[in-house]
């Protein structure tokens, strides 16, 4: 949910071509490199096993975009520190989550160690796995989702939207949330000189940053809202519903480019909810 923000070695950044594995290459080092220090500033927002779609705040506990969960097969993509996972487990689903990052598979570890499950929950299964080619059988879940997770660090998103197609089951869910296609248009900065648009929404030229080398160490891409529907058509899917969240009032904190100030005028999240045609 947030820019690069953590490397030291990041000294440059702009909008710049790069190739499918040299965006997952350097998303997969940055992520490796920067996990403890994100789970350190951003740790008591997420909980150890809690289910934060996003920085405005929406938590699974009141919009219940997943439905019922309980016995139900479950795969988190781009799961971090598997907080979501783990609050799926406590919900009653036999979770399992999938990262890239080894770094913050270990996180997940440490979470586990020091908040151990309540007894009635199978802990989750984590698993290192490119979301673009997930280890699993096909047909093998009710439901598969991501919060922030995999699609904003891939060039190739309809790799990672058909594999989500293959894994599910008829009818199965696929939720998942990331920037709002708007923001791409602004600054991702959350003062005042992040409410001017500087750029167009149109370019999908994707936000690259260097190191001194000049080689890539953290990559995001843009897609429109329309991007995003064609993606999932061609995928199989049916969108049920778009989840714009709005500021909360009772939110102070800022992450990144997210903040109060910017939060209450333009929207920061898209939430996708679909469902895969039978």
């Amino acid at each position: 949910m947030s820019e690069g923000e953590y490397s030291p070695e990041i000294i440059s950044g702009g909008y710049l071509s790069i190739g499918e594995e040299e965006s997952v290459r350097a998303n997969r080092s940055y992520w490796d490199g920067s996990a403890e220090e994100y789970l350190a500033e951003h740790g008591s927002f997420l909980g150890a096993s809690e289910f934060v779609w996003c920085p405005e705040g929406v938590r699974e506990d009141d919009v219940r975009l997943l439905g019922d969960v309980q016995r139900r097969q479950v795969l988190e993509v781009g799961c971090g520190a598997g907080q979501c996972s783990r609050w799926l487990a406590e919900h009653g689903a036999l979770a399992t989550g999938v990262d890239l990052s080894s770094g913050m598979l270990e996180q997940a570890s440490r979470l586990q160690r020091e908040n151990p499950l309540g007894p009635d929950a199978v802990p989750p299964t984590f698993l290192q796995a490119d979301a673009r080619s997930l280890p699993f059988p096909s047909d093998s879940f009710d439901i598969v989702f991501s919060s922030y997770g995999a699609l904003p660090f891939v060039k190739d998103a309809e790799t990672v939207l058909a594999e989500a197609a293959r894994v599910l089951r008829p009818g199965g869910l696929w939720v998942f949330s990331v920037t709002h296609p708007l923001r791409w248009m602004f600054p991702d900065v959350p003062g005042e000189a992040g409410l001017t648009v500087e750029y167009s929404y149109f370019d999908r030229t994707p936000y690259v940053e260097l190191d001194a080398s000049g080689q890539p160490v953290y990559a995001e891409h843009h897609r429109t809202l329309s991007d995003w529907i064609r993606l999932l058509v061609d995928a199989g899917f049916e969108l049920t519903g778009l989840t714009e969240p709005e500021w909360p009032e009772d939110n102070e904190s800022s992450w990144g480019g997210w903040s109060p100030l910017r939060g209450r005028v333009m929207p920061g999240t898209a939430i996708f909810s679909t469902r895969l045609r039978d």
